[in-house]
């Protein structure tokens, strides 16, 4: 078969301009036509779950406290770890897709759909007692209840999350932006009359809000389905070659599991900070505070995301492909960029420093507090432009188990046991919970530099060929 040529050949490498400024500035546009689109269908994805609380939460206080608490328990048990998972299809299907191996990009999304389906079951079962789960970890009788009612109704979404995020990965492996940014944008102009309905018109109450969240997902996946079906240009990539499937799965699982640690080790690591700030000796103040700018964090992660995406797929299919050097223009496009933006954004948001706080609360001591915080949080924005990139750099390489080694080293051997001794034995308070999250941050970025500095771009571009041909993850 012509897709199945051998690309170690010399002749069939894709040839870079001899001018590093030429392929540079080549690259810079690449990347840019790459990202920006992500940034929107990663602001839009996450615009649905705003859009829930906000129409959920105006039932009542237990009502939003619920729906706090359900989104943090459903991010931490499930989100996290399907989104985490299907980093793997970056490397999978990049690498294929770069190899010219079109028919095996097909294997290896139906292969993350079968393994998602009984993770989903697991999930849903947990999700079921989340409600004493929630009592027994210390929540509030009426608060758990309602969370674990809002959970029942999310466990749809499970599934359509997990597949609409491998379809994603399918796609953009492909440089098909278009389709997914087309289906979202639609997707969400439908999601405000479809949560009112369901939340005030049916009167399911917090339920509609869960419920409307799993049908978003539902849709965009039928949109994006059909595309794929009846596309011709998804037409050598969708096929399903039936004796392959148990190995695309197998390679599927080997590095889906790290590359679940590797996302789930960093997502969770400020959601536990925030949890330790409740001990601190003025909760309130200081868990509002640290909320504040972890949430500012998070909202800058949306952009970051968009990078970290092109960084993995033109990595990863420039090394399918056998050309070692391209790769390495894309990695100093894209963090050029990346830098560019993350700095940009800690100045802008430190020059207004002081009217951060009042994007969330009215509290004049919140936000006093806010203030004084904020340029930490500065540099968390500016180290966080930076592991973006390189952890979507090591995602491309399918270096997924040194990437979960390193974001548990920075995190909970670093970060975490520093925020709590500069938080409570040297009585820093919230400063010092978050000097430690931005310490974790800070050495997932030096390790993961200098595991990009060492690699042998030759030696991965062998092995994601192999990969490629083969069907194997040596």
């Amino acid at each position: 078969m012509e897709n199945e040529a051998p690309l170690l050949l010399p002749g069939n490498r894709r040839k870079t301009p001899l001018l590093p400024w030429v392929a540079l500035m080549e690259e810079l546009k690449r990347v840019s036509f790459m990202s920006a689109p992500m940034v929107l269908i990663s602001v839009f994805q996450y615009l649905l779950q705003i859009i829930s609380v906000v129409m959920a939460g105006r039932l009542g206080e237990l009502a939003f406290s619920g729906i706090s608490i359900a989104n943090s328990f459903s991010n931490v048990t499930g989100f996290c770890i399907l989104l985490g998972m299907s980093g793997a299809l970056e490397t999978l299907c990049g690498q294929a897709y770069g190899a010219r191996q079109y028919h095996k990009l097909g294997n290896f999304f139906y292969s993350a759909v079968i393994i998602f389906f009984f993770i989903g079951i697991l999930v849903s079962v947990l999700w079921i007692f989340s409600g004493k789960l929630l009592i027994l970890l210390g929540e509030e009788t009426s608060i758990s209840l309602e969370a674990s009612k809002y959970c029942i109704f999310l466990i749809p979404s499970i599934f359509s999350y997990a597949i609409f995020q491998s379809l994603l990965r399918y796609f953009l492996s492909q440089n098909f932006i278009a389709p997914p940014l087309i289906t979202t944008s639609a997707v969400l102009c439908l999601y405000i009359p479809l949560c009112w309905i369901l939340i005030y018109k049916l009167e399911l109450g917090i339920g509609g809000g869960a419920l409307a969240y799993g049908l978003a997902f539902w849709l965009n996946l039928a949109l994006l389905g059909t595309y794929m079906k009846f596309s011709s240009s998804c037409e050598r990539s969708r096929k399903l070659v039936k004796k392959d499937v148990l190995m695309s799965i197998k390679d599927f699982v080997r590095l889906g599991i790290p590359s679940a640690l590797m996302s789930s080790l960093e997502w969770w690591s400020p959601d536990l900070l925030v949890l330790l700030s409740g001990h601190l000796p003025n909760p309130e103040l200081e868990t509002s505070a640290l909320s504040i700018c972890v949430t500012t964090i998070s909202l800058h992660y949306l952009v970051s995301t968009a990078f970290g995406f092109a960084a993995s797929i033109r990595v990863s299919n420039e090394l399918g492909a056998g050309n070692e050097r391209a790769a390495q223009v894309a990695v100093g496009a894209i963090m050029t960029l990346a830098v560019t933006e993350s700095v940009i954004v800690s100045i802008v948001l430190f020059f207004f420093r002081h009217n951060l706080g009042y994007a969330y609360t009215n509290n004049a001591e919140v936000v006093n507090l806010v203030a004084e915080l904020c340029p930490i949080t500065c540099l968390c924005i500016a180290v966080q432009g930076i592991l973006v990139i390189l952890s979507g750099v090591t995602r491309g390489c399918g270096l997924q188990h040194l990437g979960a080694y390193i974001n548990f080293g920075a995190y909970y051997l670093v970060g975490i046991p520093l925020a709590g001794l500069l938080g409570f034995v040297l009585h820093f308070g919230v400063k010092g919970l978050l000097i430690g999250l931005f310490a974790g941050a800070a050495v997932e970025s030096f390790l993961l530099a200098l595991v990009t500095a060492l690699t042998n771009w030759h030696e991965q571009a062998r092995k994601a060929q192999e990969r490629a041909l083969e069907g194997t993850l040596l």
